[in-house]
């Protein structure tokens, strides 16, 4: 036997061991198709039976009605019953984990977010967008903010951790878990799973300085998604006033500062995030025309009596699911019509929804409605989305969970 022969032969073994050791999921008659256009996702009304115990987090063979193999991903009882990580073949090994997170870095190596200058935070690993459904992780200055959405990829720690250290060498000084909030079973605590670093972090995008406490942070610590669409209201913030609604710790009004804005107000519900954006402008524009509000911001767009050149409208997730999409469709209708009617003449309105449930559609026929009820002539200027860390395979558009628009309000 030729030493090819015996690397085919090695492979074979291995293929078939792993599918010994696991259960397996019998799909319904035609429900392969999505796996066969290699969507990652396997939904439970997809599923006919089960063969063999299967508890969160376990790794599970996906095979058609007929029994043909399909994939492998992680178990998780709930509407999305497995969440794929490799089609066409069942080994889940230590090459599986290398090849995957290695080429995460090579590509952010490509986009240039290596040793910039001005900006040392961005997205390390995008989940299904880097082939590893389930799993972020957020680079911020040499620390990375794992945040696992699947016990699966929890339970991968112990083959992440290492692989992180040994690929990025001097360029990592810790890890922290930031699991607790996302994890379908609730079985996580955040904290450091690698040394340490000091706290509050002091991080930097396009040359504007963040202090960053992932303790209490949202999502891993910072909007990282914003970033492109933050330098694109610089460019045009000289000389304007800017409100920047639920601006959590501020970074639209940073950006809008640095581009030569005469005033901005920043509003947020929390106060501690008030706080938070104050000491961040403090940071960086000692003597700034800004003012930051505590106010829930429906409220605050209602009775508002300034005038403003450029809002932002960056609100959480009104519609969690596709069960509340008419609701939070409605309650972005509202917050954009207020917006709409306040604007001044020739403003710039910035847009969002980080609802999946929200379609491109769905948010354009909001902003049309809004637009009308406000009576208000608008130009949609461009689409706005998540930064290309942010990537989305052409297999899973749901990846695709920021839209935006910038217009141009007449």
């Amino acid at each position: 036997m030729g030493q090819r022969d015996s690397l085919v032969f090695l492979q074979l073994f291995q293929i078939v061991s792993a599918m010994e050791k696991r259960s397996r999921l019998i799909l319904k008659a035609g429900k392969e198709k999505s796996l066969l256009r290699r969507h990652p996702w396997v939904f439970s009304g997809a599923v006919q039976r089960v063969e063999g115990p299967l508890a969160e987090g376990d790794l599970a063979d996906v095979h058609a009605q007929d029994g043909t193999y399909l994939a492998t991903g992680h178990w998780q009882p709930g509407s999305i019953a497995l969440k794929v990580l490799r089609f066409g073949n069942p080994c889940i090994d230590a090459d599986f984990w290398r090849e995957r997170v290695g080429k995460a870095i090579a590509y952010r190596q490509a986009l240039g977010l290596w040793d910039n200058p001005s900006t040392n935070v961005f997205r390390l690993i995008h989940s299904e967008g880097d082939g590893l459904s389930g799993l972020v992780a957020d680079y911020y200055k040499g620390v990375v903010v794992l945040q696992s959405h699947s016990e699966g990829m929890h339970r991968a720690y112990p083959e992440l951790l290492p692989l992180l250290r040994e690929l990025l060498g001097n360029k990592l000084r810790a890890v922290y878990d930031k699991s607790r909030a996302t994890l379908p079973s609730g079985n996580a605590e955040d904290g450091y799973v690698f040394a340490e670093a000091e706290e509050p972090l002091e991080i930097m995008e396009f040359g504007n300085r963040f202090r960053i406490r992932f303790s209490d942070a949202q999502k891993t610590g910072f909007f990282i998604d914003q970033r492109e669409n933050r330098s694109l209201l610089q460019s045009l913030a000289a000389g304007k006033r800017v409100l920047n609604t639920f601006g959590y710790t501020g970074g639209f009004s940073l950006s809008a500062l640095r581009g030569g804005a005469t005033y901005v107000e920043t509003v947020d519900i929390s106060q501690k995030a008030i706080l938070q954006c104050n000491e961040n402008v403090a940071l960086n524009f000692p003597h700034a025309p800004h003012c930051g509000v505590t106010q829930d911001v429906m409220q605050y767009l209602t009775n508002i009596n300034k005038t403003f050149d450029i809002m932002v409208l960056d609100p959480p997730a009104f519609a969690k699911n596709h069960r509340s999409l008419q609701q939070g469709l409605k309650g972005y209708k509202t917050i954009n019509q207020r917006a709409l009617e306040k604007i001044a003449p020739g403003g710039w309105l910035f847009t969002f929804s980080c609802s999946q449930a929200v379609s491109w559609e769905d948010f354009q026929t909001m902003l049309f409605t809004a637009a009308a009820n406000a009576k208000r002539e608008v130009r949609i200027v461009r689409p706005l989305s998540q930064g290309p860390d942010h990537p989305v395979s052409v297999y899973h558009p749901e990846g695709a969970y920021l839209k935006g628009l910038l217009v141009y309000v007449e």
